[in-house]
Formats: structure tokens, C-alpha cells, sequence
């Protein structure tokens, strides 16, 4: 075995095959059961814990510089550096690799490819045997070979041939049945000038797919085989620049972004056994769908608890090197008891998104995005897993049209609609067959302690009905209880009042809750009520703070629950410090919330949920723009934990991984009667969503907080909402509806007397009206909100308008003027260190400088915007100014230095999906000029 940081001698095969398993899962907690079973295959003795803590307490020794082992409830975990770990550094040069092909730079790819390759020494884990290490050596030496296969398709296509000949001979000698790699020697052979061996191992290849396996080549060998035999000229060689299509002589390239590949399928399902017919029958849809040059959508459905997901994941990750485009997954919760299941437009927006198309890009409605996403998918090879869909209506959004896609669906329908007018394919999952049950605990528990007493087996596999999801809960519980006899547990199950007697021949859903009830009861107290709690959180997921809240105790004291509810399976920690609970699991919660929980208790929990999230939203808020206008927050109640958010950073990494939660929140804000949270949250969300350019969310957002607001009457909170929702419409051109949502704004403040609310509003319809090319109308906005300001004795606004004024006199041509106000806009936000607005002003001054011809001036004004944009975070005006500064340089007559910092613009403005054509022009003119 070995470590970055040198060779560990490991004499004992147990102490290899126990390091093996940490390493497979570095940094992540191991069950003890996973390590038994890398020790045993078969038969763990009695004292299989105690050999393997002697193991653990050897390696421990002997990796004092290279890793730490840690130990954690159920098990342990292998703290490496992830820079240590070949696997891990063959995994992102891998990935980074494949982002630049996707982008179109084929000879860094085959660069960074053949570096993740060279970690390479030999084949994974070479002298470590047993039954699991050996299936994860043979998955990564798999993962290797595909990676091997991709570096000499690209080399194959930027002109290799000759050289690349024993190469592909060799692998196609290891691995005589991967066509690709026949492929790929065909061509190279032919490029080499032996043409009548490129043929001769087509007819080899087919002879033996045809006696082995009964079928022809794929459609890519037999076109590859015709253009041979044609002598087709698209197959000679070409030199890399051929290779990548150039521009018009006159018009240079523009940057090109990398296109993402999204890799979003989950885990491959732990101890997932049987389904062989379901595999081969969905392994000859796919190959069918592959020679006929179409589309593959199947529908999985099946009782709740069946395994849908299991087998749909498990098959997705089987064929996943045939879509190299990317995989997307999405949980659409289509049965989810207390929550509205995922728009189908959320999912469409999610899918862009993954495939990098900004927020503020999209289309308007539902139509318009589904169609871009088929356009994108139209020319990609994509798998997609679209999880537990509800009906026929709320997948149809989601289906790719072009021919490279497989599409797995799961629901509890049958979603004939689908199969009747989209030619899906119907798979109908049934309960496991008693021996692919008692195989499943196997996997889980080993076979050593089922042959102890087979009779009891039987009684467990038949009352658990074949539900994966039942026996799951049940070997979970014998593993939580190694000294409970197998004849103990049958005997509960048949035995206990709502237990699984009633399985064979009832509602499978009923049954599954009666696994539920006595794995529920053996929980403790404060587990069984956390458990209780967690159905009242919206979802998709919480933290550990929320979690608190929910419950009203300190974090200190909810980690262990959660850790006794992931081990017990009520819950899954599907991220470090994540949790999420199964749809069905949620659905018992609820069950129990409503027997257990005193009515009166239930208003307290949820209002301390909203505080929670309330109150660490505007902590988030504060960090990103601490010199906002203030809001008033409700009393939070005894009780609530708000997060723990020191900076910048860990506002927007608390914000993205939130969004999803407040978003339920404020969805669900008016039936749980707190919409004065619901307005708040979204003012909180607001500086987030438009730094990281979400605008079209913002719009989603804000019209959200303008209802709650609505509801209550609440005027302020009316027109913070319509003035946030302006801003939406701004920035994605939308100039008509966001003047109309900030002139209901200001007729709000009117009312209310709010002379800050009134001057804010103002600036913005200057912003809008500078937008309309109206810079004299917007002069005045800036005067009027100038003057309201001075009247209420706010400092901060009377710098923002004495900014915006100066902008606006520069475009009127009166820079000194705009020097003048700037000036003092720049004394005032430096007086109260408000850094965000001081980057405008750096802006304005840069551009009046400029336009006065003190360009040595305006170049250091611009370079203090830039450092302070960066600072915040904010994309959208470091483009503008990197802009104005390249403008410049090229006014100074460096031409090569403002090409630069445009070329910087552009790849922001590319990135926020803005029109790119104003820096492309200027771009153009000092390449071409």
C-alpha cells in the first residue's frame, strides 16, 4: 500500500484490506459492518469488531505522517489531505481534463488526461484480495481504461494514428469485447496506412461481439467500418489547429467558455441486489435506442418502498461512461407529504443551470425553457434520472428530443400517459423474490450470522414483503444489536402490536409503516421527538442549527440525534452535515407528529424555525452589505440557534446552500401565518441573489415577499419588495415593468412618510431611466432623491445621489462637475466606510478623469473599484469598470493592455449571460485596427 508521503509496509492482508476500505471512503466515516465484511467475504467470527479495532489500532501506528484515523459513532474515518490521495488528485485532473474537451481544447485535455493517467502504477489495490476491495478495484480499473479511451479519442481526433497503434492494440488485447477501443484502433491503423488491417479487425471484432454476446457492432463501428471502405477524406489525419474551427480573418475568435459537465447522480445504492432481469431488459432498450439512432425514456414505477431509485441509480451508474455529456438528477417529489411537489419549471431552471446557463439568460415561462433545454440536449449525450415524478405532466417538461439521451423516470404510477404518447418504456417493479431478500441481508450482514438460524431468516424476509426499503430498516436494526438472536427479531415482527404480521396480502404502504412503528420505538425519547420535529421542516434539507431550533435545544445537543436517526436510517446525511428525509419516513413522521405532539406546542416549533432562518438570512445579509437601510426583526422566541456566519464567504456558501429552504419557506409563509417573515426573507435574500446575478429567482423571490407583504398590510414591506423586483427587471432588460414596480414604491413611501424609502426609489428610476438613454431625467431623479436625503439628515444617501449625479453629468459631457460631486460622494462613504458604494464612486471618478484626458488619474481610480468589487463579490459592475478602464488604455494607446482587461470583462459578461457584442466590438477594434 502507499500514501503520497512514501511506502507504509502492511504485512497483514486484514490490516490491507481494512486501510483499503478507509481509502475508498477517505474522510468519510466507514461502518463497522463495511469493514467486517472487507475482512470476511463470508462468515465473520464472533470476534470480527474486536479483530478489526486491533487492525485499526495497528494502521494507526504505522500512518503517523502519512493520515489519521479517526474514530465515530459506528465506525471510522481516514482524515487524509485530499492532495494525498492519488485517487482523488486522478479524479479532478480527470475531470478538468474532460471540462476542457467540453470547452473545445482538445490538446489540454489529452495534457491534463494523460497526468491523471501517470498516477497510475498498476491495477488498483494489486495484491489486496477480497470481495469488496477487489469489485472497487475492478470499478476504478474500469474507470481508468474509459479515461484511457477518452485521451486517445481526442488524440485520434487532433490527428494521432501511427503512434497510437501498439497502444490500442494492447488495451484491445486486455478488454476484446469494449468496441470503443476497436473503434479507435480501426482509425488509427487506417491513418497509419494499413487499411486492409483497419478492416480485417472490424470483421474480427464483429465475429466475436456475434459469438459472444448475439449482436452486431454499434451504429458508431459499422459507419466507422463504410467510411473505411470508402476511403471517406473526413478520416485523414488533421493538425490540432484544423481541428477546432477559426474564425473569419477579420473578425478574432472571442474567449470561449468551458461548457460544464454536469455529474449529479447520486451514490451508487448501498448492498443493491438482484433485479437481473430489469438490468438486462433496460441494457437491450439502450442498445436497441443506440443502433436506432433514437432517444431512450423508461419508466420505472412500482409500490412505494419497492426500489425504484435504487435500480434507476444502480443502472445509470453502469452505463454512465456511454453519456459523456453529463448526468442530471432531480428529485421531484411527486408524493411528498407536506409540500407541493418541485415545479416542473424549477427542475427545467435547475437543468440550464447545470449546464451553465445563467439564471438571468432564460427565457420567459415554462415553454421557452423546456424548448432551450431540448436545444441544449439536442446535440449531447445525457442521462438523466428524473426521481419519484408525480404524473405524466410534470416530467413532459423535462424529456430531452435528441437521439444520444437516455431518460430513467421513477414514480408510483404507472405514467401510462407517457408510455402511449412518448414511447417510454414500462418497467414495472415488483417485491424481491425471497432469495434476492435473504442475499440483500447477506450483503448487509454477512452470511455468518443468517446460517445461525435459517428459519428465523425466512420469517424475517417474508414479513418484511421483499420492500428493499423494509429489509434496509430491519438489518439496520440487527447491526445497531449484534447480541439480539435472529429468532428475537422474527419474533417481534410477528409478535408485536402494528408490527409486520399484516405485510403478506395489505397495503404495501401500510406495511412499510409498521417498520417504521418498531423502528420508530426503538429511538430514544429525544431522537423520537427530533424525528417528530424534522416532518414540520419544509425541506429539501436541514442543517444541524435548524435542527436545533426545530427541537429548541443547542446544537451540542441535537448532533448526536441526528446521528442516532441517520444510523438508525430514519434519516440520511446525503451531505457532511446535511440531512434529508425519505419521502415515506417524512409521511410516518407527520403520523406521529399528529398523535404525539400537544396541538399547542406545534405553532411554537414552527415559529422557531422561522426565526431561525429569519434571523440567520439578515445575518448573512449583513455580511454581504452591512450598510443596508435597516428592517425591524420579530422578538425571536427562547429557544432559537441562528448560524454561525463570520464573513463574506460564509454568508454566500450559508446562502447557497439555503435557498432551496427559504424558498419552501416563503411558499408555505401564508399557511403557517407568518408572512412578516416571509417579506423579511426575501429583503434578506435580495444582495445575494443580484451579486451572483440569480435575477430570474430574484423576480420569483420578491413576488413571493410583495403577497406576504400584501397580506398583512404591511406598506413597508410592500414597497421593499416592488422596489426589489424593479431591480430584477432591470438587469434583465425588462425596462417597462420595473419603472411600473417602483412608481408603486414611491407612492407607498409617500403614504408612509419615508423620505430614505422615497430617495432610494429615485435613484433607481434614474437608473432606469439612464438605461432608456434619458441621462437628463435621470439627472433630476438623482436631484430629487438628493434633496429628500439632506431633508432626513441620511449622510450615506446623500453620497449615493451625489454619485449618481456625477454620473450623470459625464454623460451629459459637464465632467468637471461630475468630478466635482464625486468628490464629495467619495469623502462621505469613506467617512462612514461604507466600501461597496466607495467602488461606485472610484467608478464615477475614473470615468470623469477619463474624459478630462487625466488618464494616469482615471486608471487609478478604476484599479480602487476593481479592488473593492472584488472584495464584495460583485460581478456585474467589476465588468463595467474593467471596461472603462480598457477604454483607457486604449485612449493612452495601449492597445495590447485594454485588449486585456476587455478580454476580463467579457469572460464576466459570458458568465452572468449579458449581451457580450459592446466588448466583442471593442475587442475586435484593437485586434483588427
Amino acid at each position: 500500500m502507499q500514501l503520497d508521503r512514501g511506502e507504509i509496509p502492511l504485512a497483514a492482508s486484514r490490516e490491507q484490506r481494512v486501510l483499503a476500505a478507509l481509502l475508498l471512503d477517505a474522510n468519510r466515516v466507514v461502518p463497522m459492518s463495511r469493514l467486517v465484511e472487507a475482512i470476511w467475504d463470508e462468515h465473520p467470527p464472533t470476534s470480527s469488531v474486536k479483530v478489526v479495532r486491533n487492525c485499526v489500532s495497528m494502521l494507526r501506528r504505522r500512518l503517523v505522517t502519512a493520515g489519521e484515523i479517526g474514530t465515530e459513532s459506528g465506525g471510522y474515518v481516514l482524515r487524509v489531505p485530499g492532495d494525498d490521495i492519488d485517487l482523488r488528485v486522478f479524479a479532478d485532473r480527470a475531470q478538468h481534463g474532460r471540462r476542457l474537451a467540453a470547452a473545445g481544447e482538445l490538446a489540454g485535455a489529452v495534457v491534463h488526461l494523460r497526468e491523471a493517467l501517470a498516477l497510475w502504477r498498476g491495477p488498483a489495490f494489486t495484491g489486496v484480495t477480497g470481495r469488496l476491495i477487489e469489485a472497487a478495484a475492478a470499478q476504478l480499473n474500469d474507470q481508468r481504461r474509459s479515461l484511457q479511451e477518452e485521451r486517445l479519442s481526442h488524440e485520434l481526433t487532433l490527428g494521432g494514428g501511427v503512434e497510437l497503434v501498439d497502444e490500442i492494440a494492447d488495451l484491445v488485447a486486455a478488454e476484446p469485447l469494449r468496441e470503443r477501443a476497436h473503434g479507435q484502433l480501426m482509425l488509427a491503423l487506417y491513418r497509419a496506412g494499413r487499411r486492409t488491417e483497419a478492416l480485417r479487425a472490424y470483421h474480427q471484432v464483429r465475429r466475436l461481439l456475434v459469438g459472444e454476446l448475439g449482436i452486431e457492432p454499434g451504429q458508431e463501428l459499422a459507419e466507422l467500418h463504410r467510411a473505411i471502405l470508402k476511403a471517406d477524406p473526413r478520416l485523414a489525419p488533421v493538425t490540432a489547429p484544423t481541428a477546432i474551427s477559426r474564425p473569419e480573418p477579420s473578425r478574432p475568435a472571442a474567449p470561449t467558455p468551458a461548457r460544464p459537465v454536469p455529474a449529479q447522480l447520486p451514490a451508487s445504492p448501498h448492498a443493491f441486489t438482484g433485479r437481473t432481469a430489469e438490468l438486462d431488459g433496460l441494457c437491450g432498450l439502450l442498445d436497441a435506442a443506440a443502433r436506432a439512432g433514437t432517444a431512450m425514456v423508461a419508466v420505472v414505477s412500482g409500490i412505494a418502498g419497492v426500489g425504484k431509485t435504487a435500480l434507476a441509480v444502480h443502472f445509470a451508474r453502469l452505463v454512465v461512461d456511454r453519456f459523456p455529456d453529463g448526468q442530471l438528477h432531480v428529485d421531484l417529489r411527486g408524493f411528498y407529504p407536506t409540500g407541493p411537489p418541485v415545479d416542473p419549471g424549477e427542475a427545467v431552471r435547475g437543468f440550464l443551470a447545470a449546464f451553465g446557463v445563467p439564471a438571468q439568460q432564460l427565457p420567459e415561462g415554462l415553454a421557452a425553457q423546456s424548448a432551450l433545454l431540448r436545444t441544449l440536449l439536442a446535440e449531447r449525450r445525457v442521462l438523466l434520472v428524473l426521481d419519484n415524478a408525480r404524473d405524466s405532466t410534470h416530467v413532459r417538461p423535462l424529456l430531452p428530443g435528441g437521439p444520444g439521451c437516455l431518460t430513467l423516470i421513477t414514480s408510483r404510477s404507472r405514467l401510462t400517459g407517457l408510455v402511449t404518447t412518448e414511447g417510454a418504456h414500462p418497467i414495472t417493479l415488483d417485491p424481491l423474490p425471497l432469495g434476492d431478500a435473504h442475499r440483500m441481508l447477506i450483503r448487509r450482514l454477512g452470511a455468518a450470522r443468517l446460517t445461525a438460524d435459517p428459519a428465523a431468516v425466512t420469517t424475517i424476509t417474508a414479513r418484511s414483503a421483499g420492500l428493499p426499503l423494509a429489509l434496509a430498516i430491519v438489518a439496520s436494526r440487527m447491526v445497531s444489536h449484534p447480541h439480539f438472536s435472529l429468532r428475537a427479531i422474527a419474533e417481534e415482527l410477528e409478535l408485536a402490536h402494528g408490527g409486520l404480521e399484516g405485510f403478506t396480502g395489505m397495503d404495501a404502504e401500510t406495511d412499510v409503516r409498521s417498520v417504521f412503528s418498531w423502528s420508530y420505538r426503538a429511538l430514544s425519547g429525544p431522537a423520537a421527538r427530533l424525528f417528530r420535529l424534522l416532518s414540520m421542516h419544509p425541506g429539501p434539507d436541514l442543517g444541524a442549527v435548524a435542527a436545533a431550533s426545530l427541537a429548541g435545544v443547542p446544537p451540542s445537543r441535537v448532533r448526536p440525534l441526528l446521528a442516532e436517526l441517520a444510523y438508525a436510517h430514519m434519516v440520511t446525511e446525503h451531505t457532511p452535515g446535511r440531512y434529508a428525509m425519505h419521502d415515506l419516513l417524512r409521511a410516518y413522521a407527520v403520523e406521529r407528529t399528529d398523535i404525539e405532539e400537544d396541538s399547542a406546542e406545534r405553532p411554537a416549533v414552527t415559529h422557531r424555525m422561522f426565526d431561525h432562518y429569519l434571523g440567520s438570512a439578515h445575518l448573512a445579509d449583513l455580511r454581504l452589505h452591512p450598510h443596508r437601510d435597516p428592517i425591524r426583526l420579530p422578538a425571536a422566541v427562547l429557544g432559537v440557534t441562528v448560524a454561525v456566519i463570520g464573513d463574506r464567504e460564509a454568508a454566500r456558501a450559508w446562502f447557497s446552500q439555503e435557498y432551496p429552504v427559504l424558498l419552501n419557506l416563503l411558499r408555505r409563509a401564508g399557511s403557517d401565518g407568518h408572512d412578516v417573515h416571509a417579506w423579511q426573507l426575501g429583503w434578506a435574500m435580495t444582495t445575494f441573489l443580484d451579486r451572483r446575478g440569480h435575477w430570474h429567482d430574484q423576480a420569483i423571490v420578491q413576488q413571493l415577499a410583495l403577497e406576504a407583504a400584501n397580506r398583512v398590510r404591511d406598506r413597508d414591506g410592500q414597497a421593499r419588495a416592488h422596489r426589489n423586483i424593479s431591480i430584477a427587471h432591470l438587469r434583465r432588460g425588462l425596462h417597462g415593468e420595473a419603472r411600473d414596480h417602483l412608481w408603486h414604491a414611491v407612492r407607498l413611501y409617500r403614504g408612509l412618510g419615508d423620505q430614505v424609502g422615497q430617495a432610494r426609489t429615485l435613484l433607481n428610476l434614474g437608473t432606469v431611466a439612464e438605461h432608456r438613454s434619458q441621462p437628463r431625467l435621470a439627472l433630476r431623479y438623482a436631484e430629487q432623491a438628493l434633496r429628500l436625503f439632506r431633508a432626513a439628515g441620511h449622510r450615506s444617501g446623500q453620497a449615493n445621489a451625489l454619485n449618481n449625479a456625477g454620473w450623470y453629468h459625464s454623460q451629459l459631457g459637464n465632467h468637471e462637475l461630475a468630478l466635482h460631486h464625486c468628490q464629495r460622494a467619495l469623502a462621505l462613504h469613506q467617512e462612514a466606510g461604507n466600501r461597496y458604494w466607495q467602488a461606485h464612486t472610484w467608478d464615477s471618478l475614473g470615468c470623469a478623469y477619463h474624459h478630462l484626458g487625466r488618464y494616469s488619474e482615471a486608471t487609478e481610480c478604476y484599479r480602487q473599484a476593481l479592488s473593492l468589487w472584488r472584495e464584495a463579490g460583485e460581478r456585474y459592475y467589476e465588468s463595467a469598470t474593467l471596461t472603462h478602464l480598457g477604454d483607457t488604455h486604449l485612449a493612452e494607446g495601449e492597445r495590447s493592455a485594454a485588449r486585456g482587461v476587455w478580454r476580463e470583462a467579457l469572460d464576466i459578461v459570458v458568465e452572468l449571460g449579458q449581451d457580450a457584442g459592446r466588448i466583442l466590438d471593442k475587442i475586435r477594434t484593437v485586434t483588427t485596427g
